[in-house]
Formats: structure tokens, C-alpha cells, sequence
């Protein structure tokens, strides 16, 4: 009888450590999967990538977009999941979206030089009022919301590497200054929501980025040396190449906003994410043109008017709040983009 009541009590104890098990295991899939999301430029190279990740999680995605930068092309292969929501709307004007929703990434505004620089006026309010219209669907649902501003706010900055307690050296009357300042904005109008409305941000700062969906013609410069290297064509280069950059994968990008979406609402930001080894242009064009077996030439041309010469994050608040470490190097990375520009040759 003993033997039979300690047997018993020794199965309850198992079961019950089963049970919490399952149960730490539930919390922690909750937490990450079966939500309802919205990414606002979702069609773009960097939303596009992160709809698609979200969708690998199980998660209800609403992908909205003006496909005025974004490209069908992009999310073709995601229309036919019944977890994917295309939206077409822009963020200024919010077409009437009513859905309940848990997150919210906000990434609709034209990134690249070429295509900011077209409609600078657009680029702008699309910044601050798109940011505007976001926090207030947040405050409407409750949702947690991410801000995807950049390594611009930074400008050309006179501290390197730049830390998020930096505050820039941004030229406001600058022809670059519709997406620098656009951006330092709707880093304000975070803060503001969130010390007035107690509304739930995240502000993330992201370093230059490449990876396969760039828009061929988009501008940037792994881009544009890409497809110059591809075709034979002269690499341009702006001023004497010495200024450097610092080159980020998509995939380590995306993994490091997953993330920092899924901390505590201790965690506001502003975090830099990027990776911080260090390269110049000219050594960018050189690896590249090894890479495509090139018979480009490289030309030097002007350097644009407000061109950063340094660009470096220091990442260890990211490192030290989600363990970021960029662990795709950038020959690595070229190797897996050029294949995307193949086809565009």
C-alpha cells in the first residue's frame, strides 16, 4: 500500500512538471506566433522580408503599401497565403483600415536617395503623418508599435562610431533633410505618444541594409555597383571613395526588429541596428567587381551635397538587450545578392 501511494505521489509530481513545461512552452509560442500585424510598406525590400518571416511564424500579416517604392514582385509568392493581407493604401490617408491588430511595424517611406529626393514634399508628411496615423491606430488597439528610422538622423556625424545618445549633425535645409528630419520627427511624435498616451513603441535605427528585393534602380550603392559590375559598365564612385560605410544583410536585420519587437515595454529605444565592420566605398567596388568577374572600370564623380563620410553603429545596447551579432560578413551577403541581380541583367 506504501509502495503504491509513494508511486502515485511520484506520478503527480511528473505530472506536474509536465504540465508546467507545456505550459513556460505555451507562454513563449504565444508570444511569438498568432498575432495580427501590420507592416506599412510591406512590399518594400526590407517589409517584404519581414512579412515573410512573420508569416513562417504563424502570424496573421497585413501588408500595406502605395507601391510607389514597394514592388508586387516582392510579395507574389505570399498573395496565395490565407495569413497574408494585401492592403493597397497609403499611410497618410489610412483607407479605412479597421482591422484588430497586435503590432505594428511602421516602414512606409521611400529610403533610398533617388527615390526620397523625387518628391521631397511626399517623403515628408509620409513620414510624419504616416507615423501620426499609426500611433493613433495603436492607441486604438492597443498594439505594440515599432518606428523603422535610420542611421540618417545621425547625419555626418562628428562622433564615430554613432551611439543612440548621439544627437546628429543633420543639415535641415539640406536636400537630404525631407528624409533626415522626416525621420527625426516621427522619432518625436514616438516619444510624445508614449509619454502622453502611454501608447507601447519601439524606435529602432537601421543602418545601411542590402540584400535580394532592392529595386535594381533603387539608387544605393551595393546596387548600383551590383548592377554597373554585372553589366560591364563603369563603377561610379562619389568623391575620392574613402568614405565608409558599414554593411548590414537583411536577414540579421530582421532578426534583430523581430526581436526587439518581442521586449518588454521597458525597452523604447532609440537601438541602433547594423553591422558594425567597417568598409570603405572603394573597397565595397573592388570586392564586387572580384565577385561578378567584372571588366568594370571605376570613375570618380562628385561626391552629392550632405554625404556622410563615416557611418559606423555601435551596437551594444542591442547586443545587450537581444545578444545582436550580425553574423552574415559582407562577402557572404554580395554573393547571395548578386545571384538576386542576376536576373536583371
Amino acid at each position: 500500500m506504501k509502495y503504491n501511494i509513494r508511486k502515485f505521489v511520484i506520478i503527480v509530481y511528473k505530472c506536474q512538471l509536465c504540465l508546467f513545461s507545456l505550459l513556460i512552452a505555451f507562454t513563449i509560442t504565444y508570444n511569438m506566433v498568432n498575432k495580427h500585424i501590420l507592416v506599412t510598406g510591406g512590399a518594400g525590400f526590407i517589409g517584404s522580408h519581414l512579412c515573410q518571416n512573420l508569416l513562417n511564424h504563424d502570424n496573421v500579416v497585413f501588408c500595406m503599401d502605395n507601391f510607389i517604392t514597394g514592388n508586387y514582385e516582392n510579395i507574389s509568392k505570399m498573395l496565395s497565403n490565407p495569413k497574408f493581407k494585401l492592403i493597397e493604401c497609403d499611410v497618410e490617408q489610412l483607407c479605412d483600415f479597421d482591422a484588430k491588430i497586435d503590432e505594428i511595424y511602421n516602414l512606409a517611406c521611400p529610403a533610398s536617395p533617388i527615390h526620397y529626393q523625387k518628391d521631397p514634399i511626399k517623403t515628408f508628411t509620409t513620414s510624419i503623418q504616416g507615423a501620426y496615423n499609426m500611433l493613433e491606430l495603436s492607441r486604438k488597439y492597443d498594439a505594440k508599435i515599432l518606428q523603422a528610422s535610420t542611421s540618417e538622423v545621425y547625419g555626418d556625424p562628428i562622433i564615430h562610431p554613432q551611439k543612440e545618445n548621439y544627437w546628429g549633425n543633420v543639415n535641415p535645409v539640406g536636400i537630404r533633410a525631407c528624409y533626415d528630419e522626416g525621420k527625426r520627427g516621427a522619432e518625436t511624435m514616438f516619444m510624445d505618444f508614449y509619454r502622453q498616451h502611454d501608447v507601447r513603441i519601439k524606435i529602432i535605427r537601421i543602418f545601411n541594409t542590402y540584400g535580394p528585393n532592392m529595386h535594381p534602380c533603387d539608387g544605393r550603392v551595393v546596387s548600383n555597383f551590383i548592377m554597373q559590375a554585372l553589366s560591364n559598365k563603369d563603377i561610379t564612385i562619389y568623391g575620392t571613395g574613402l568614405q565608409s560605410r558599414s554593411f548590414q544583410y537583411i536577414d540579421n536585420l530582421i532578426e534583430g526588429m523581430v526581436k526587439i519587437m518581442a521586449t518588454g515595454d521597458d525597452v523604447i529605444g532609440p537601438v541602433n541596428l547594423g553591422n558594425p565592420t567597417e568598409y570603405t566605398i572603394l573597397d565595397l567596388a573592388k570586392s564586387i567587381i572580384e565577385l561578378t568577374n567584372s571588366r568594370s572600370k571605376l570613375i570618380f564623380v562628385s561626391l552629392p551635397l550632405d554625404d556622410p563620410r563615416r557611418r559606423k553603429p555601435d551596437i551594444t545596447l542591442a547586443h545587450n538587450l537581444i545578444g545582436y551579432n550580425p553574423n552574415i560578413e559582407l562577402i557572404e551577403g554580395l554573393k547571395k545578392t548578386i545571384a538576386y541581380f542576376q536576373h536583371f541583367k
